[in-house]
């Protein structure tokens, strides 16, 4: 009785663990970076970033913060940005930039959600 009960609970830690470890490889399912975002970006996010936005006129972006990334067939970026208007006297406004980059190595920014403050704001008490 006492293997039985063993193999028993050696097998259920077995799935538990294999569980755990499939959840973490899961295909679609957002990284999002856990204590902090990554403000160091480094080449590989610097050049999907770049090509993403090499060919847009009228804004400069400026990524300040790797948020996640998302495995598809590519990998989806979410990056927190400034985005500066090319115009007299420009108002700079915060956004997160959501950039896809193919298997191919090519990148194009798939959403563009800017950040209201006064919108989303709470009174101070």
């Amino acid at each position: 009785m006492k293997k039985i009960v063993s193999v028993l609970l050696v097998l259920a830690l077995a799935l538990a663990v294999s569980s755990a470890a499939l959840a973490e490889m899961m295909v679609g399912g957002w990284e999002v970076a856990e204590h902090q975002p990554v403000l160091m970006m480094d080449e590989e996010m610097q050049a999907v970033f770049d090509k993403a936005t090499g060919d847009m006129d009228g804004a400069v972006y400026v990524p300040v913060a790797l948020l996640g990334t998302q495995v598809v067939a590519g990998i989806n970026y979410c990056f927190l940005c400034q985005i500066t208007p090319v115009v007299p006297d420009p108002k700079p406004v915060w956004a997160l930039v959501y950039i896809y980059a193919d298997l191919e190595g090519n990148a194009e920014i798939t959403n563009i959600y800017e950040i209201y403050f006064d919108r989303h704001a709470t009174p101070a008490e």
